[in-house]
């Protein structure tokens, strides 16, 4: 793992992360070269990867947004503009996960663990007060038709089942605080749910102001 590094991303990125979204989600469709362009504009400081001397072995994308706007239920294509980020708020005080994905091949070598590292560590240094975000649920197909979405989770976190995305967010330190329903309709492996979970920021300074800066270096 320590030949991996967390950088910012890149526009000469943008053809390889289309690529490897394409390949991870078959199903879902993919950004488009302008949706990443626009991210990039909006929000550099939120869109980060992975690589090692191979290439690129996954990404994180997150927004800003004022949590109170979207406590309520509400579907990935809402809370991101169908992925322009235009509800990107910089007087916001949550980093809102909007994507994960690792290269399968590179699954297993702690590339996630990095990725949701180099979030925490974007969260403290512009002093907000927490992670939220939608995970899928790729183990709940497997069980949908013997029990709820909510249900499925309970025994997930119970240790009774090994959900793919959800198991490793519990593990990184997340909390987990209900279901939402049709959060990206076409993932057929979690029938279009997704878990709300939660990371709060332990060095958040509520008397002192979000800090944007572009100097951020990733210690991982």
């Amino acid at each position: 793992m320590s030949n991996i590094r967390v950088r910012q991303t890149r526009r000469e990125d943008i053809p390889a992360l289309i690529a490897l979204q394409t390949r991870i989600y078959p199903t879902i469709p993919p950004w488009n070269k302008l949706d990443l362009l626009t991210q990039l504009e909006k929000f550099p400081q939120g869109q980060i990867v992975a690589e090692d001397e191979s290439g690129l072995l996954g990404c994180a994308s997150s927004i800003m947004v004022m949590w109170d706007d979207w406590t309520d239920e509400h579907s990935w294509y809402d809370i991101t503009s169908a992925g322009t980020f235009d509800n990107h708020n910089p007087d916001g005080r949550t980093l809102y996960g909007v994507e994960v994905f690792v290269d399968p091949e590179s699954q297993g070598q702690g590339v996630g663990h990095l990725l949701y590292e180099g979030r925490r560590q974007l969260c403290r240094a512009m002093n907000l007060k927490r992670i939220i975000a939608c995970g899928r649920l790729p183990g709940y197909r497997e069980h949908a038709a013997d029990m709820s979405a909510e249900f499925y989770v309970r025994k997930v976190i119970w240790g009774d089942f090994n959900d793919p995305v959800l198991s490793f967010q519990l593990r990184e330190g997340f909390s987990y605080f209900g279901v939402m329903p049709d959060y990206i309709p076409e993932d057929a492996e979690s029938c279009g749910y997704a878990s709300l979970i939660v990371w709060l920021n332990p060095d958040y300074e509520p008397d002192l102001p979000v800090v944007i800066r572009d100097d951020i270096s990733f210690r991982i």
